[in-house]
């Protein structure tokens, strides 16, 4: 996947609605002058949901003659977007996203990613995360990035 359509497939969150099975409301809105964002996860039962309100930006940057896509995001609290009955609120998120290309025809992706998720976390469900949820999630956004409508 060309790294511009990487990035621009991962800031399309209506079009994430559509490939990632995992969401379970995603909108942006305008608070102040900021667009926010807010997301809700679909957690296995007997779990609860989990939600995040945040802020994000992209930055396409040129470094030495390559162009690197920059995502930034972190949560934010906003009386305009209150926490809802039944599901918790991620209030700690962090996330720093580099895509850049990996010198032929795809993508190399770089993530720093933290939060919080409160509540108990069963301890097959971390390692499930850490062993197949990021992977599955790169296979998941790769075959968004061949279907996605808005191709350049």
């Amino acid at each position: 996947c060309p790294p511009t359509l990487c990035a621009d497939v991962y800031m399309d969150l209506e079009y994430r609605k559509q490939w990632d099975s995992y969401v379970k409301e995603l909108y942006e809105t305008n608070i102040g002058g900021k667009i926010v964002v807010y997301w809700e996860v679909k957690y296995p039962f007997p779990m609860y949901n989990r939600d995040y309100v945040y802020v994000r930006g992209r930055r396409d940057m040129d470094l030495n003659g390559r162009t690197v896509h920059v995502i930034l995001a972190k949560s934010i609290s906003v009386p305009e977007i209150p926490e809802k009955h039944g599901i918790i609120r991620v209030s700690n998120y962090r996330q720093s996203l580099l895509i850049e290309s990996d010198g032929k025809n795809g993508c190399k992706v770089s993530m720093f990613y933290y939060d919080n998720p409160g509540g108990l976390i069963p301890s097959w469900l971390i390692n499930w995360v850490a062993q197949s949820g990021v992977p599955n999630f790169l296979s998941d956004i790769l075959k968004a990035c061949k279907k996605y409508p808005k191709k350049t």
